[in-house]
């Protein structure tokens, strides 16, 4: 048989988004609203038009989204992907996003400002569709400039007096409040703070923001006067030196408040090595409530602040940042205490 008479293999049709929508009996506008997981969209029109989606095969084409103006995509810019609090925050991202076609794209900054900047940089030339930035150290005239081209949501940044773009916090002050009343509660009367090296931190970052909470706590209790915050090096080894320090002063308090659940952890640990006891002979919550603070051999009370529910409520908003909304949005989620043994025995 010459190939002439041979029968070539049909061309599969392509899938277009007006395939879709004859398919699913709506209109184009209605299935691109679904994709973008517009705002009012109902959970009928949704899952026909899911549901048309998933028969047909249909994948989006990212070139074609690009050159209408979007990639449906965002930048998700992480301070330190070694804390174990912000695997929560990421969940709480693609949970929201799931559904709406976007995809995430994750950067370190390694809490460095040059890299931070230089990365934001990248994502706008990368024509990404909005940013997360978390816990930056960038001053916000910085963030509000990149906000100018790019829709922004910051998360562990407290600017509520920012106009160019949205912050997302849980109450951090109000967090310290809680660690160092339920200390006060228990019967602690000496207690400190160990905190984060002082330029590691600025106004706006939650360093501060507990610093202040822990201060007022003390001085609302009648301990004002006895209220001492220790600022340790974030590098290593002079981090654990000073913690190391810390623990061996013969003036050490009864129980200590630490900034993080990372250097609660450590104190935990350094504690049993040199034989200080926990809680007998020194209580000690956290902050972050992650999930290493659960194990039962470290067994760290810790402040929550819904790592996962900040996720959900910044991708909400920088959803609707994207669409269009321009008033700003300033949120503080209400944080809690989870007691574990290292609170009182």
């Amino acid at each position: 048989m010459s190939v002439d008479n041979q029968k070539k293999p049909e061309r599969a049709e392509r899938v277009t988004i007006r395939t879709v929508a004859a398919h699913a009996g709506v209109s184009v506008a209605a299935v691109s609203k679904v994709m973008r997981n517009a705002y009012g969209v109902s959970e009928g029109l949704r899952a026909k038009v899911t549901g048309s989606i998933e028969q047909l095969g249909y994948r989006p084409s990212r070139a074609a989204r690009g050159l209408r103006g979007r990639t449906f995509t965002i930048g998700l810019l992480l301070v330190d992907i070694r804390n174990p609090f912000l695997p929560e925050v990421i969940d709480g991202v693609n949970a929201v996003l799931a559904p709406s076609h976007y995809q995430a794209m994750i950067g370190v900054g390694e809490a460095r400002m040059q890299l931070e900047t230089s990365l934001i940089e990248s994502m706008i030339d990368y024509k990404m569709d909005g940013l997360i930035l978390v816990a930056p150290r960038l001053p916000s005239e910085i963030i509000a400039n990149f906000a100018a081209q790019i829709p922004i949501v910051a998360v562990g940044y407290h600017d509520p007096a920012a106009e160019a773009f949205d912050t997302i916090n849980t109450d951090d002050q109000l967090g310290a409040e809680i660690a160092v009343e339920a200390l006060v509660e228990c019967g602690y009367g000496s207690i400190e703070m160990l905190s984060a090296f002082k330029h590691e931190g600025h106004k706006v970052s939650v360093v501060r923001q507990r610093e202040i909470g822990y201060r007022r706590a003390m001085q609302r209790a009648g301990f004002g006067p006895a209220a001492r915050i220790n600022n340790i090096p974030v590098e290593s080894p002079m981090r654990e030196e000073a913690m190391r320090t810390f623990l061996m002063r013969p003036d050490k308090p009864r129980a200590v408040f630490c900034w993080s659940d990372l250097d609660a952890i450590t104190v935990l640990s350094m504690a049993s090595e040199v034989g200080v006891r926990v809680p007998e002979e020194l209580a000690v919550v956290g902050y972050d409530n992650s999930s290493v603070a659960a194990l039962g051999l470290v067994n760290l009370a810790s402040i929550d602040q819904s790592g996962r529910e900040l996720g959900q409520a910044a991708t909400r908003a920088l959803l609707t940042r994207i669409e269009g909304r321009r008033q700003p949005e300033h949120v503080l989620l209400s944080p809690s205490l989870v007691r574990r043994r290292s609170l009182m025995a």
